[in-house]
Parts: structure tokens; C-alpha cells; sequence
């Protein structure tokens, strides 16, 4: 361990006084760096990137509840011996979609006591096995508050012993006799998709042709860590949502090129009734005329410019409709 001399201390001062306000005596120091250099021995937190959302909710909501994969992989390593795969398989979708799922069992299962038992116990397993390479604090933090401690008594509880393994069966007991066991079944599947991903990492692009970024959005909002680096669809979003002309226009095109208005009519709440009835009012050449005349007047080309803007329209760009092609020619010509 490093040891400062007079001199060191002295042109740290400023730094070592500050952790002093922290660490205000011996024993508080020591118990912090004996927690930091144990923390730095156990695994890395599993971290997750994804990329190229494009606003396609439904899929994305599923990539983050199966974790890409990672909870099926710790089924099957705890229960490979003792359930059969079909039965691996209705446990993962319960903890990818307990809500859903916890109202078909109640529907089916019969004696539906045992199942809220046998449920919770391999519930609290894959918790126990999960949360093994995270600190007992850290793990406590991601537990919901109401019922933090009696989750934390039954995942690191020693149960090899026969009285301790007696108390938690009474703790279950009770917790199904007391009409908890939905809210404890949630709890623990919500924990389990907590402490899977360790941080999330978006990695461009939560907005394009799908149909709802917006849901994206507020799912990553209530993510307990994420981070995002922003892409270029969603930089003309943000661009329309400040108010640029140019980025407004692409983001419309984008959306009526695919179909899909929900993310501007259902999403946020803005009207397109008026570009609907301005669309009725006027033909698409007419329209497409007016807007290649203010589109130059914008841009206030130059007679040169102008001369060399005409073969474009006619031989340059094959992927241009023949009448936009025609709209730029008439629209150019009313300006020479």
C-alpha cells in the first residue's frame, strides 16, 4: 500500500481535506478500502449495446425483458437437470412478461398455491444467481422498497440449515396466504431484468421508420442505467422538434414515405389535419411547383446557376420522378 511522506500530504492538502469530510477517521477510511478493493475482484456487470432502434417498440421492449438472451442462458444453467425445456421456456416468458403471463396460470393451474411456492423458490434461485457478482448493497438498492427485506432475508439466507430452510418456507407461506404472491412474483421478475444488465448502452438511432420512438423513449426514461449517444435520424427529430423548416419537412416525408403518422398524431398530439386538407386543395404538380419556386427563391440562385440547374433536371438525376423533374424545369424557367 502507498505511503505519503510530509512533502506528498502537503501538496495534497486540498484533496486529502475534502476526504476527510468523507472519511473523517481511521476506521472509516480503512472500511472503505476494504470494500473498494473487494468490489474490484468480483465479475464486471454485464453490459448491453444496442443500435438502430428505429423507433421499433414492440421489438425493443422484447430485446430488454430477455436481455438478448442472457436470462434463458441462466435458466438453463440452474435448472438444466431439474425441469424439462418446455418447462425453462414458461419460466422465461414469465419473467419477460409476468403481468401477461401471472393472468393465464391463475386461469389454467388448478392448485395454484403450489405453483405461487415452486414459482417464488426458483425465482428467488435465478435472483441468488444473478446477483453474485454485485455487492449485497448494491443488490438491495435494486430490490422494490416495500418488500426489500424479506426478498434479501430469502435470497441470502442460509438454507442449507434445516431451521433456517423452516423459516423460509413460513416467510412463502405467508406471503401466499396473505394474497402477496402476484406483487412478490413481479418484484422478483422486475429485479431479475434489473440486475441481468448492469448498463444498457443505445448506440444511435431510436427514431426512424418506426412506429412509436416515443414509447422507446419513455421505456429509456425509466431504465435504471443507460446511456445514449444520439444518431443522425434522431438529430432531425430533435432538429423538428426545435422548429427547423428543413427538418420538419423530413421528418413528415419520413413518416408518409413508411405509412406510419403515430409517432406525431398519437405520440405527441400534432394534428395533421390541415396538411390533409391542404393536400385536397391542390394537385401534386401544382403543389410540387410551388414548392421548387419558393425552394430556389430561398436559395436565390444565380443566373449561372441556373443554366446549369436545367440538364440536371432533365438528364442528371434518374431518381427523381419525371415530375419533379418537371416541376424544378418550370420552376427554374419563371426565374430566367
Amino acid at each position: 500500500m502507498k505511503h505519503y511522506d510530509e512533502k506528498q500530504m502537503q501538496e495534497n492538502i486540498l484533496y486529502l481535506e475534502a476526504l476527510s469530510e468523507q472519511y473523517p477517521n481511521i476506521q472509516s477510511a480503512a472500511a472503505e478500502m476494504i470494500n473498494l478493493h473487494a468490489i474490484l475482484d468480483l465479475p464486471k456487470g454485464t453490459e448491453h449495446f444496442l443500435s438502430d432502434i428505429h423507433g421499433e417498440h414492440e421489438a425493443f421492449r422484447h430485446i430488454l425483458n430477455n436481455a438478448s438472451g442472457s436470462i434463458r442462458e441462466k435458466i438453463d444453467d440452474l435448472f438444466s437437470n431439474t425441469l424439462t425445456s418446455e418447462q425453462r421456456a414458461e419460466l422465461a416468458t414469465l419473467i419477460y412478461y409476468p403481468k401477461e403471463k401471472l393472468s393465464v396460470y391463475k386461469s389454467e393451474i388448478t392448485d395454484i398455491e403450489e405453483w405461487y411456492r415452486l414459482t417464488l423458490i426458483r425465482l428467488l434461485a435465478i435472483c441468488r444467481h444473478i446477483s453474485s457478482k454485485y455487492t449485497r448493497s448494491k443488490v438491495r438498492k435494486t430490490l422494490p422498497k416495500h418488500y426489500a427485506y424479506i426478498i434479501e432475508e430469502l435470497m441470502f439466507g442460509d438454507s442449507g440449515k434445516k431451521d433456517r430452510e423452516t423459516y423460509h418456507e413460513n416467510i412463502l407461506h405467508t406471503i401466499i396466504e396473505a394474497g402477496q404472491a402476484d406483487v412478490f412474483i413481479l418484484s422478483l421478475c422486475d429485479t431479475i431484468k434489473r440486475l441481468i444488465v448492469d448498463k444498457l448502452h443505445i448506440v444511435g438511432d431510436i427514431f426512424d421508420r418506426g412506429a412509436r420512438p416515443d414509447i422507446v423513449l419513455d421505456d429509456l426514461m425509466m431504465h435504471h442505467g443507460v446511456d445514449i449517444q444520439w444518431g443522425n435520424h434522431d438529430i432531425l427529430w430533435m432538429g423538428a422538434a426545435s422548429g427547423s423548416m428543413a427538418c420538419i419537412a423530413a421528418a413528415l416525408n419520413n413518416a408518409f414515405s413508411y405509412g406510419n403518422l403515430d409517432t406525431i398524431e398519437v405520440g405527441y398530439g400534432i394534428s395533421l389535419r390541415d396538411l390533409s386538407l391542404l393536400q385536397r386543395m391542390f394537385t401534386a404538380a401544382e403543389m410540387l411547383n410551388a414548392l421548387c419556386r419558393k425552394v430556389l427563391l430561398r436559395i436565390r440562385p444565380t443566373p449561372q446557376t441556373i443554366r446549369c440547374l436545367l440538364p440536371i433536371c432533365t438528364r442528371r438525376l434518374p431518381l427523381f420522378s419525371l415530375s419533379l423533374k418537371v416541376s424544378l424545369s418550370a420552376a427554374i424557367l419563371t426565374l430566367i
